[in-house]
């Protein structure tokens, strides 16, 4: 991935997750308001109501006390009927906006929840970029640790390779890479540099497979020669779609290089392939007529058998 196209990422991730997040939280105070205001409404509502009946319980009593003055009681209970259709209208007017409130808070929390969505989506993208620029990293000092036998180089050679791949000039690196390797051919990690650039900013897997070829035929401890082939072998298997290259190399690890760290990771991949794998150092080999024997296959030269 360009610098240019990853800082752009980068800065979108970011800016979602920071203004969503406010927004979010924004909702969720409104929200909250709207509740409490709805919440105080309906304890006015029902302090309204509780004090309707306790004017109509006074009113029936005054119309049983006042007995005498019947015209007067009759005019007090017009008067009493047109309170009651007054508190029954005040109720009305009162239940308007307990609804509006209900209906606003609950937009609140629709909003919320979706605001928190997306910033939840801005940050697992922010995170998803910046654990693919780590273990990037880690990897890079893994294989400058692995394949270089004096560490990390300090040649300005080097650095300005590197210098122009972070430029995103990934053929003008490739370039200085393979002039620093033609002056320092131990330091194989420089080719492995080359065949990661091919492989990941270029994504041509055919180039990057060529140069782990090349680098598998020099005369590398077994090591770093046995996970030079298990990383040919899953571009093999993965992008070029050869599972045969890739089972064949990984039959030569166990075998050649069987007692590195390495075979390990080729017998399990084998397994995987094949249930019946067997390793090679648990080949039967015949000692005698009609007598079969299990022994390891050893790694010494031809002519040279192991002490007993």
């Amino acid at each position: 991935m360009n610098r240019p196209v990853k800082i752009i990422l980068y800065v979108v991730f970011i800016t979602a997750a920071v203004w969503f997040g406010l927004k979010t939280r924004e909702q969720f105070r409104h929200a909250t308001v709207t509740e409490h205001t709805r919440q105080d409404r309906l304890d006015d509502a029902s302090s309204t109501e509780n004090t309707n009946v306790v004017a109509q319980t006074t009113n029936a009593t005054a119309g049983v006390t006042n007995a005498v003055a019947e015209a007067t009681n009759a005019t007090a209970g017009i008067t009493n009927d047109t309170g009651e259709v007054t508190n029954a209208i005040a109720a009305k007017k009162t239940a308007a906006p307990v609804a509006a409130s209900t209906a606003g808070a609950t937009i609140s929390y629709s909003k919320m929840i979706s605001f928190g969505l997306l910033c939840a989506a801005g940050f697992v993208g922010f995170a998803f970029l910046f654990a693919r620029d780590v273990s990037h990293l880690f990897a890079r000092k893994a294989e400058q640790a692995l394949y270089s036998d004096d560490g990390a180089p300090v040649d300005p050679e080097y650095d300005q390779a590197e210098e122009l791949w972070k430029d995103g000039k990934y053929l003008e690196a490739i370039q200085a890479l393979r002039e620093y390797l033609n002056k320092h051919p131990r330091e194989q990690y420089v080719a492995l540099r080359i065949a990661e650039i091919y492989e990941e900013n270029l994504f041509n897997p055919l180039a990057a497979a060529l140069e782990y070829e090349e680098v598998l035929k020099k005369n590398l401890p077994a090591e770093r020669w046995g996970w030079a082939a298990i990383h040919l072998a899953n571009i093999y298997s993965g992008k070029l779609n050869q599972p045969t290259k890739a089972i064949d190399l990984l039959h030569r690890i166990d075998s050649e290089y069987g007692h590195t760290v390495a075979a390990n990771k080729a017998r399990e991949r084998l397994a995987q392939v094949d249930p019946n794998f067997v390793p090679a150092a648990a080949v039967e080999v015949p000692v005698a007529a009609d007598e079969t024997e299990t022994k390891p296959v050893s790694n010494l030269p031809p002519g040279f058998r192991p002490k007993t």
